[in-house]
């Protein structure tokens, strides 16, 4: 079990462990590339102009995109339906010129025939090399990066490639190396011409949809298109020397080629491009990747084919879905060469992957005072929630970017444990914990730090053998033993509930799209030793799936609906006579002697509730929903009502619920709403988000504290969780709360006046 005993507290510290370095096989390797502050790159040509520097008064700024070493007239980009792209770049449709263009009298340009197209309107021809000041120069890249591979290599003058896989890459770099005019990935394009087939499928099959956790799914680099017009850019053959940091701004490109340039390094802004699938940087200057680079995780090609890289950082493990690595042409060590030229890119990422060292670790996440506590009497707990991520659903095939080593299950349990015994807080809601993780680690290990707890799996368990059935989810909730005594424990069998409803019964969404759905809710009764305060908490994981955003809706109102039928029988609850708890000293003596019993604490008279809305309400979960007002969900908890026309239910049929709409009787409020929220609370390259929230009854508690954002300096070499850090794609959200004083009803003896006491009083 990791040591967490060395963990300092406080803001911009870490508690986070240090992990050794994993055993390198046959590792004799150059440095690898490291960012913060002691930095492996190659600094800065100040000779060159610089990316932040302004432009001259003879720069090409109207172009807005790049610095160059000669000017264009035009530039062309490549897009998805041949759109206009809206800035000064003489874009109509995809590669054309209108007709009033002016030729240089140099430049000997090629038409292509246009049968059967008549040459009218704004486009009535089109080049096969784009014009510009560059036909006329000769490319600065055909004498010398042909001779920039490993002359040496005992793959270099091989006659015949080893396997398909290295023979195709031998095929690209020479496709590259041809590739000598400007915009030459333009012309190629599909959309050009029906004819040339551009791009390589690397002999791979596209991947089977694999099988999806109870999360929303992540939106796939490819579906960037269908939101933008353009998705595409071609700056092949310009003669580029940097790129100016707006060209990292456009993050829903899916291909970028700056193929044929003169560039010297890739600024570390291209991580923020994370929906690229293409990326071609052949035939440039370049001496180094940045590390930022392994934070674009849906590439699927990186063509680095003659420059002068000597080096790769293992941050490249991070791309699991790269089907072709194009490396040929570069000084690349021969034990790295050998890996990919004998088994392949993805034998080559895994290796990198699986043994680069783990990240420096992130800063503890800020602690946010939303209220100073002035009053010590006042009665305070604090309330964590967190989905820890089932070992079952945390796959390669999911987390492909994160090292096996940091998905096993053996440490993210300890990672998890670990943080919860930091953040010791009174109430702890975990979500997709699983039985064998209940019974035989968190509860005895929570134990030891004075937690007890309940837990019930999602109701497929009951239709299984036991040996299946430990290994299925559900929602526990921990308390404080020494503070709470537990009076009442309920599953609330969302699926069951529904099909039983009389207002249900024979309603055809109700069996097809609600009991499919196995998701609980736990809800636990407790009372305070000392104070004699209840309360009530719930425990939540909702359905994760977008598109069924009627049932996500049908199963919060359920969980509510139970909850306030609880709520009423809790409030006639008897008082609870027997809370005494005997406490012994938690350590020993300096002779070893056992602890000695302390006198107990007396306990104080429990609290009566007129209703049940009057008892304080904590409700945690995964509610798989955004923080948007127009969400079912979200406006249901909120404003504690919801017509039965609203959006989400569509024209589904639930009973009651879509006759008279919904409501529920509590004042509820997020409890980070006053911080609009966090960043995210889930984190994965795909979905970045906030889908948890602990949820509180403004009438009797007040939040007082939260736990902040995560070191968002971090995050920018992080792809997505989880990671060696955080076990989960999950971030914990933690609270404090005080309860607010209950308003005594004040009742005023009539005074005694006598007999006239009985006197008519009108006038």
């Amino acid at each position: 079990m990791a040591d967490y005993s060395s963990y300092p507290r406080g803001a911009g510290q870490t508690f986070y462990p240090q992990h050794a370095q994993p055993a390198l096989h046959n590792r004799n390797l150059p440095n690898r590339v490291r960012s913060p502050t002691a930095s492996g790159r190659i600094p800065f040509n100040t000779d060159n102009n610089s990316p932040s520097r302004s432009p001259g008064p003879q720069s090409p700024q109207q172009y807005g995109m790049f610095q160059q070493g000669h000017g264009h007239q035009s530039h062309n980009v490549m897009m998805n339906g041949g759109q206009r792209y809206a800035m000064q770049m003489n874009l109509g449709k995809p590669f054309q010129h209108n007709q009033g263009h002016q030729h240089h009298a140099q430049t000997h340009q090629q038409h292509q025939d246009h049968s059967g197209a008549g040459h009218g309107g704004q486009y009535n021809h089109q080049h096969t090399i784009s014009s510009g000041g560059m036909t006329n120069a000769q490319p600065h890249f055909a004498p010398n990066h042909l001779q920039n591979g490993t002359p040496n290599s005992v793959n270099s003058g091989l006659t015949k490639p080893p396997n398909e896989h290295w023979a195709e890459q031998l095929q690209l770099a020479q496709r590259a190396r041809e590739m000598t005019q400007s915009h030459s990935h333009a012309r190629n394009h599909p959309s050009v011409n029906k004819n040339v087939v551009a791009g390589t499928a690397n002999g791979h099959s596209k991947e089977t949809d694999k099988e999806e956790r109870n999360r929303p799914a992540g939106t796939p680099a490819d579906d960037g298109k269908k939101n933008h017009i353009w998705t595409i850019l071609d700056f092949g053959g310009q003669n580029l020397k940097v790129m100016t940091p707006s060209l990292f701004q456009y993050t829903f490109l899916t291909k970028l080629y700056l193929n044929c340039n003169k560039l010297t390094y890739l600024p570390p802004e291209v991580g923020r491009l994370r929906g690229l699938t293409h990326l071609d940087v052949s035939l440039n200057e370049l001496r180094y990747l940045p590390p930022e680079i392994g934070m674009l995780v849906n590439l699927e090609q990186l063509l680095l084919f003659d420059n002068h890289l000597d080096t790769l950082p293992f941050e490249l493990g991070a791309l699991h879905q790269l089907k072709m690595l194009g490396i040929e042409g570069n000084p690349i060590p021969e034990d790295l060469k050998s890996i990919i030229v004998d088994q392949g890119t993805t034998e080559l990422i895994r290796y990198f992957r699986e043994n680069a060292q783990p990240p420096d670790p992130p800063h503890e996440r800020d602690w946010i005072v939303l209220d100073e506590l002035t009053d010590s009497s006042q009665e305070t707990f604090t309330a964590l929630s967190y989905n820890i991520l089932c070992d079952k659903y945390c796959t390669t095939s999911l987390y492909g970017y994160t090292p096996s080593a940091a998905l096993a299950w053996d440490h993210r349990k300890e990672t998890i444990l670990g943080e919860l015994r930091e953040r010791n807080a009174d109430i702890v809601c975990l979500q997709e914990i699983d039985q064998e993780s209940f019974n035989d680690y968190f509860r005895g290990s929570l134990a030891h730090n004075d937690y007890k707890g309940v837990f019930w799996p999602k109701s497929r368990a009951r239709t299984m053998a036991e040996k299946d059935a430990k290994l299925v989810d559900g929602c526990a909730i921990f308390y404080k033993n020494s503070k709470y005594i537990l009076l009442d424990k309920q599953l609330i069998d969302i699926a069951n509930t529904a099909i039983n409803r009389p207002d249900m019964k024979g309603e055809h969404d109700i069996f097809n799209r609600v009991m499919p759905r196995d998701d609980i809710a736990v809800v636990a009764f407790l009372e305070n030793r000392a104070t004699g305060t209840r309360m009530i908490v719930g425990n939540v994981h909702v359905f994760w799936n977008p598109a069924f955003t009627d049932v996500k809706l049908v199963q919060v109102a359920i969980m509510m609906e139970q909850i306030t039928k609880l709520a009423a029988k809790w409030a006639k609850f008897p008082a609870c006579t027997d809370k005494v708890m005997y406490r012994f000293t938690n350590v020993d003596d300096e002779e070893g002697k056992d602890g000695t019993e302390v006198a107990p604490q007396v306990p104080g008279p429990s609290q009566e509730y007129s209703d049940g809305a009057q008892i304080p309400l904590i409700l945690c979960g995964d509610f798989n929903t955004l923080p948007h007002q127009g969400i079912g969900i979200y406006d249901l908890l909120v404003q504690g009502s919801i017509l039965n026309t609203h959006a989400d239910l569509g024209e589904h049929k639930y009973g009651n619920f879509t006759r008279d709409g919904i409501s529920h009787p509590f004042s509820l409020k997020s409890s980070y709403s006053s911080i609009n929220e966090l960043s995210f609370t889930n984190y994965t390259p795909n979905f970045v988000g906030v889908l948890d929230y602990i949820w509180y009854s403004t009438n009797t508690l007040q939040v007082t504290g939260l736990l902040g954002d995560v070191d968002k300096e971090y995050l920018q070499r992080v792809p997505g969780f989880p990671n060696w850090h955080y076990p989960s794609d999950h971030l914990a959200l933690y609270a404090q709360y005080v309860v607010k004083s209950r308003k005594e009803k004040k009742t005023f003896a009539e005074p005694d006046f006598g007999p006239s006491r009985d006197r008519d009083r009108r006038s």
